[in-house]
């Protein structure tokens, strides 16, 4: 047994926010028998709204695992500057985890995107002879510069650059959930030899029974016909202004329908556009909760993905969604271009189209709708196949003691 900390500003629990990934990874470190501790910042702009954080108690038990918490100062939202402060403050005091906590940990993980958590947990990691372990879930700060405009000569920006260089060269190992990322930090410097790929998965109990729909939301989708859906946010990055304008272009088959299930801050722009056409193939059915994905997805015929065509893509996506989709055994449309990574094309888990392309995604509908049902279900069961054997948390988990053990 190992003494594992996954030190992850933004880690949530089910009861304050989604959870994910570091949830599952440390539930199952703790199914294999290691005493896992995941270590959050106490108030961030991830959690669930409505959650009264000055509640939350500093340390609680979930699933096999202690979570605890780190008070920081509040910030308003993922904007706000008083983020970096949070970040700093958050970093200064992982040094008091060993005396918190009354002991030494084997193997310490530090997730970004907040770089800023590296200094500290490798100050801890280096005072407790751990393992250290740097993992990116999202590549700062070039996201910052590729994505959010600025300049890669800003004090901050090069700031956290030296961060992340410092990290690449001093951590023991390097994990991401982006399997193309390893380019990016060969390119800075880093060995290859250390890094690990660990994508996000599925929680298998969890989607084995999923809660059923309530009747106002069952009766908003169609009975018959080709039904498309997309579940999740609702925002500019997830290009569904790009599914709108395809199904404009698929007028003459009046029984496509296109389901959008969440809700987001791009949601009245994107009802805007679709009134603006004058589609009647377009249905917004707002937000279900997490167990109730699964039962949306059995509903339907083809679950739809998309992202911007931004370059940063180049190095590989994880979202959560696409697990998801693989799991329920619906054909996917991918509209991402996602460098090497093209795990619907890998696994011929459906239809593959370039980002932002609303005629190529209109083509690829009709070519679904006029395959046979036993075409799609083929697709369907190898995308369920490939979730089970390659993107189970279990399995995950697994791979990443591996990292965290030696």
């Amino acid at each position: 047994m190992s003494r594992i900390w996954l030190i992850n500003f933004f880690a949530s629990t089910p009861a304050t926010g989604i959870g994910g990934r570091h949830h599952y990874l440390g539930r199952e470190l703790a199914r294999m028998g290691h005493e896992v501790t995941v270590v959050a910042a106490r108030r961030h702009h991830v959690l669930r709204e409505g959650v009264d954080t000055a509640a939350l108690p500093a340390e609680e038990m979930t699933d096999g695992y202690r979570f605890l918490r780190i008070d920081v100062p509040a910030y308003a939202h993922a904007h706000d500057k008083r983020r970096v402060l949070a970040g700093l403050v958050f970093s200064a005091r992982l040094a008091g985890l060993r005396r918190r906590l009354g002991g030494r940990p084997d193997a310490v993980l530090c997730s970004s995107p907040d770089l800023l958590s590296y200094l500290g947990a490798e100050r801890l990691a280096r005072g407790c002879g751990a393992r250290l372990v740097f993992e990116v879930r999202d590549i700062w700060p070039l996201t910052l510069v590729e994505i959010g405009g600025y300049s890669p000569r800003h004090p901050f920006i090069r700031f956290l650059q030296w961060i992340e260089d410092r990290a690449y060269a001093r951590a023991d190992r390097v994990v991401s959930n982006l399997e193309g990322a390893v380019e990016h930090m060969a390119a800075r410097g880093m060995d290859r030899g250390k890094f690990t790929w660990v994508s996000n998965g599925i929680a298998l109990d969890e989607v084995a029974a999923p809660a059923p729909l309530p009747p106002e939301v069952a009766q908003q989708i169609p009975a018959d016909g080709l039904r498309i859906v997309y579940t999740g946010t609702l925002g500019t990055a997830n290009a569904l202004d790009t599914l709108i304008e395809a199904a404009a272009l698929l007028r003459d088959l009046p029984d496509v329908h296109i389901l959008l299930v969440g809700q987001g801050r791009a949601r009245a722009e994107l009802e805007a556009r679709r009134d603006a056409l004058g589609l009647t193939n377009v249905r917004f059915l707002g937000a279900v909760p997490k167990p109730q994905v699964q039962s949306v997805l059995a509903a339907c015929d083809v679950c739809y993905i998309g992202l911007t065509a931004d370059p940063l893509f180049k190095f590989g996506v994880s979202p959560n969604k696409l697990f998801d989709y693989l799991i329920s055994g619906k054909p996917v449309l991918y509209g991402i271009d996602s460098g090497k990574f093209k795990p619907v094309e890998r696994y011929d888990a459906g239809l593959t189209v370039p980002a932002e392309d609303p005629q190529a995604l209109a083509d690829a509908i009709r070519r679904i709708h006029a395959m046979p049902e036993q075409e799609r279900r083929r697709m369907g069961e190898n995308g369920r196949r490939a979730a089970l054997e390659h993107y189970d948390y279990a399995q995950l988990a697994r791979r990443l003691e591996e990292v965290l053990t030696g």
